[in-house]
């Protein structure tokens, strides 16, 4: 996972320093202190010197297009006309996160003259959005101040998001075999997603399928199953089928890394060996999201390639299903056949046998956990026709109930407490037109993922 890199710009008035360059000296120190509370987020920071005419501004433009930042966020030392900043601001190839804050906090406590100097900068961000906004570029602006809020972390959360969105338009999906005939709800061709998302499909054809699957070798199965002893509980009695989906699994992933693929998604109904599939590799898939790779059931191009995005910011992500209701216990269970990014069990994730008869490859290995509790969001991006999608996002809370031993060991868990009782949501859910494939998010609410749709240009709906 690769940090989240901003371009830094902050803005002055050369008429100050006309008047007297030691004005800026307060300034300065401010400045310096936003950077380091940005770094310490976890942000990789690109600074463009303090900018206060269209030259210099023009200059920390073609700076951060060169570094490929994934948002400008820009802090006003004071006021600085927009006239000066807004020819940069509109050629940044990122949009533009705005931190609304001042040097001082108890403004009227103090009433110091000397404040009014060093705190304006308010003004300054008005007119410059007003800028934005009448230009159409795309802009977000968190306001407080350093010490006295959480604005730092707002902007943090902010240039997550948009850098999750970066990764959605530019992903490269994977598709073996077909989407699943007859599901309406997910399906996009590859021309349309290609136009409405940016994201390119990569299919997986037999020819290469036989090809990465003569590369794997006997060494290689040997040292997969032998990680996976130490990192799973295997309960594992057919070995000829765990080692025919290991060495279908290490074939998906040569795969993976040569196409550069950001996520991928596997149609059951097709785990032939003419398109690859030995066995059905449950375990590579759960793998797959374990290191970062996205991937959704069922040739679900449009949610397997969510999964990536957000997986390549917010490591805490899993493909998600909600396959049934408890109405007794205001709870819906998250499953799916046996797919989960596996970092996220409560306990040891277990590899089983499992009975498999939807496909000609037949009985394969399985791999289960339940998802850990906490607080998550539920993210839905649900097609509504003519290359427009809503983003549906609803804050849950994830129960750490799931049971290690009994009748779910061999099942995908995630016990999922809505933010309403559960025929509450599931009638909002359905009326937003929410698909039946998600994503599940831990470390990133709503409104943080409200972002990441605004950047996408998706209509977003939050259940709450």
């Amino acid at each position: 996972m690769k940090k989240v890199k901003i371009g830094f710009l902050p803005l002055y008035i050369k008429l100050y320093d006309d008047k007297d360059p030691s004005l800026r000296i307060p300034m300065l120190g401010h400045k310096d202190a936003a950077i380091a509370m940005l770094k310490n987020e976890g942000l990789e920071v690109v600074e463009a010197p303090v900018c206060r005419i269209s030259a210099e501004f023009m200059a920390a433009k073609e700076l951060f297009n060169q570094e490929q930042v994934d948002a400008v966020v820009t802090l006003h030392l004071a006021y600085s006309p927009s006239l000066e900043s807004i020819g940069a601001l509109l050629a940044c190839d990122a949009p533009i996160v705005v931190l609304d804050s001042t040097i001082t906090y108890d403004l009227y406590g103090r009433m110091l003259e000397a404040d009014i100097d060093s705190n304006h900068g308010i003004h300054g961000v008005q007119d410059m959005c007003n800028l934005l906004k009448r230009n159409g570029k795309q802009y977000f602006v968190e306001a407080g101040h350093l010490l006295h809020s959480d604005v730092v972390a707002r902007v943090a959360a902010d240039c997550r998001a948009i850098k999750a969105a970066g990764a959605y338009k530019s992903a490269r999906i994977g598709i073996v075999g077909k989407p699943f005939q007859g599901m309406g709800d997910f399906y996009i061709s590859d021309e349309d997603l290609k136009n409405s998302i940016g994201a390119q499909i990569v299919h997986y054809s037999p020819a290469e399928a036989r090809d990465y699957l003569s590369r794997v070798t006997e060494e290689e199965i040997d040292a997969e199953l032998e990680k996976d002893r130490r990192m799973f509980c295997v309960e594992v009695r057919q070995e000829e089928n765990y080692r025919a989906a290991v060495k279908t699994g290490l074939a998906l992933r040569k795969w993976a890394a040569e196409k550069k693929l950001s996520a991928y998604t596997v149609s059951f109904l097709d785990a032939t060996a003419e398109n690859g599939l030995l066995k059905m590799p449950f375990p590579e898939l759960c793998k797959a999201m374990m290191s970062g790779t996205g991937y959704a059931g069922e040739g679900d191009t449009l949610t397997a390639g969510l999964v990536g995005a957000l997986l390549s910011v917010y490591p805490d992500t899993t493909f998600a299903e909600v396959f049934c209701p408890d109405w007794k216990n205001d709870l819906l269970l998250l499953s799916h056949m046996s797919e989960m990014n596996l970092s996220l069990s409560s306990f040891q994730p277990v590899v089983a046998d499992k009975p498999f008869s939807y496909a000609e490859s037949g009985d394969t290995v399985g791999s289960y956990g339940s998802m850990r509790g906490g607080s998550a969001t539920l993210v839905n991006v649900a097609p509504m026709g003519g290359g427009k999608y809503t983003l549906i996002l609803a804050p849950v809370q994830m129960q750490e109930i799931g049971r290690e031993h009994g009748g779910y060991r061999y099942v995908v868990q995630g016990w999922l407490k809505p933010p309403m009782p559960v025929a509450d949501y599931l009638k909002q859910y359905s009326l937003a037109g929410g698909t039946h494939h998600s994503a599940l998010v831990y470390g990133a609410g709503p409104e943080e993922l409200r972002v990441f749709g605004e950047v996408m240009g998706f209509d977003v709906t939050i259940i709450r």
